[in-house]
């Protein structure tokens, strides 16, 4: 069963308090992920973009596979110790991949999952050309990942992307039917406008999940203004891995340009406050402790 861990609440008890919304910075590798949780962020969200882009440099568009990404949360839950909430796509396969992956996201100290009904291969939600599996087809895949957690503190959100082909309507019926079967957390992917946001929050009946995408096709709207149309959950899947990509590319072109890094100082941390970052005080002290 999961913990609390550093005397923070559960992802689930974080969804539940209503006085607040929750933000999910998204993360694609271990170091991302200590930046949030050095920030302050109490949870954090494992991207299946920006992981797709870190391992292996090419786009979300059904590339990443299931033991990618299981390593992947495996290397960033041990380097944490906030909940971390894992993006699995449509499960990699059927019912049965769903389960078995669910139960090794557990057992490795995940605090859930997002879940979508694409069809395999699958795409980014903001892109084009993406289509949706059949309702009775996506729910075994659902009942599948309920039923094969041990702890109801690991949450499982139903994503459901058939805003985009099969229009908003059948969106917020598939979130209302998921939600029916279990799902503790509803996303209905890419909302085209604020009414489209505020019409989602208003006939479902669940904890609601927000989506920004800079650049993407739902309004980037802040936290606090997703919070009073009644989201619970904020991601912004993307915001640090553009962020690092940028920032990398600023530098680079600068080194090939000028052969220096001279000038770019303030867009980069300093040696120190990077060893920070990877705790390297802890291993000089443990080294000092065995030598």
């Amino acid at each position: 069963m999961q913990q609390r861990i550093r005397n923070k609440l559960t992802l689930r008890e974080q969804i539940e308090d209503l006085k607040k919304i929750m933000i999910l910075p998204g993360i694609y590798d271990a170091l991302s992920a200590r930046i949030a949780e050095q920030i302050g962020f109490n949870a954090i969200f494992q991207t299946g973009y920006g992981s797709s882009a870190a391992l292996l440099g090419m786009p979300d568009y059904g590339f990443l596979n299931a033991g990618e990404t299981l390593d992947n949360a495996h290397r960033i839950i041990r380097a944490i110790n906030i909940p971390l909430i894992v993006d699995v796509d449509t499960g990699y396969g059927n019912p049965l991949t769903v389960w078995r992956l669910v139960r090794d996201l557990e057992h490795l100290g995940a605090a859930g999952i997002f879940l979508e009904d694409q069809v395999w291969p699958k795409r980014c939600g903001h892109m084009e050309g993406k289509d949706v599996i059949p309702k009775n087809d996506y729910i075994p895949k659902l009942q599948a990942a309920l039923e094969a957690r041990k702890s109801k503190d690991f949450l499982i959100v139903a994503r459901t992307d058939a805003r985009a082909s099969l229009g908003l309507e059948e969106a917020i019926e598939r979130g209302k039917t998921y939600r029916k079967v279990g799902a503790d957390v509803i996303f209905v992917e890419a909302p085209r406008s604020v009414m489209e946001l505020k019409r989602i929050a208003d006939e479902i009946d669940a904890p609601l999940v927000a989506n920004i995408i800079e650049g993407g096709v739902t309004p980037n709207l802040s936290a606090k203004s997703l919070f009073k149309i009644g989201y619970r959950v904020a991601i912004f899947p993307l915001s640090g891995l553009y962020a690092a990509t940028f920032g990398i590319k600023e530098i680079f072109s600068k080194l090939k340009k000028t052969g220096t890094t001279k000038g770019v100082n303030k867009m980069m941390v300093t040696f120190n406050e990077f060893n920070k970052f990877v705790d390297l005080q802890r291993y000089m002290d443990l080294e000092k402790k065995y030598a």
